[in-house]
């Protein structure tokens, strides 16, 4: 059997048992792709708490993306200052908006939803500081379409049931695992990865002998002495 073919029969596998094991999650009503772009660039490197107070302030402050776009860099620091490094994330915020702008004549990201998948995500990576995760989570979460943002949880995981390889890296992870997965499972596959490395398959100390998806985990079997898998 091929391999691609061995390791999609797999990920199904994987799905179905974290499936079985939280449910499916609630999927709420998608969200202004603009709102979705700017909050992921929020998200970095801080935690939801604080992502979500900070994405409020600056809601609250300017009262639309227009007045964002045209706020002083500073200005627009100090209202997300609650999700730290402000002096990074503030100018992209501003650069990536002027970007739309000037390129559609409104900020406005609604048309990504009519393109194909990989002309959406090459379009929203070519705006300032935009790279692959940041493009994923505007399109699925913004647009519903099926691409699979992969964080730290997500990258983890699948390194170690054996999904990616050791020197795939977190951005090549992306397309690997996205060609893996039926589009109508990509919104669930993130967030149960997420849940599930959250609780389970933590970076450290994972819980190895009460995981649901020990049986198809490399890592797992080698941690307990489990036999290789024929």
């Amino acid at each position: 059997m091929p391999v691609e073919t061995e390791l999609r029969a797999k990920v199904g596998r994987v799905y179905d048992l974290l499936l079985a094991e939280y449910g499916a999650p609630h999927r709420e009503g998608r969200a202004d792709p603009v709102g979705e772009l700017v909050g992921t660039i929020i998200s970095q490197h801080t935690s939801d708490v604080n992502t979500d107070r900070a994405y409020r302030n600056l809601v609250a402050t300017f009262g639309s993306w227009e007045a964002v776009r045209d706020a002083s860099v500073d200005d627009i620091a100090e209202a997300i200052r609650l999700a730290g490094l402000g002096n990074v994330k503030a100018p992209r915020i501003k650069a990536v908006l002027q970007t739309i702008s000037a390129r559609h004549g409104r900020l406005d990201l609604r048309h990504l939803a009519g393109l194909p998948l990989a002309e959406a995500k090459a379009e929203l990576m070519s705006l300032p500081g935009v790279g692959p995760k940041t493009a994923a989570c505007t399109l699925l979460f913004g647009l519903g379409l099926p691409a699979l943002p992969v964080d730290t949880h997500v990258y983890r995981v699948s390194r170690r049931l054996g999904l990616i390889g050791d020197t795939v890296t977190a951005e090549q992870a992306h397309e690997v695992l996205e060609a893996l997965l039926p589009p109508e499972t990509v919104f669930n596959f993130h967030i149960l990865m997420i849940k599930h490395g959250r609780l389970v398959c933590r970076a450290q100390r994972p819980r190895c002998p009460e995981c649901v998806l020990l049986p198809e985990c490399d890592y797992g079997r080698r941690a307990l002495g489990w036999p290789d898998q024929a």
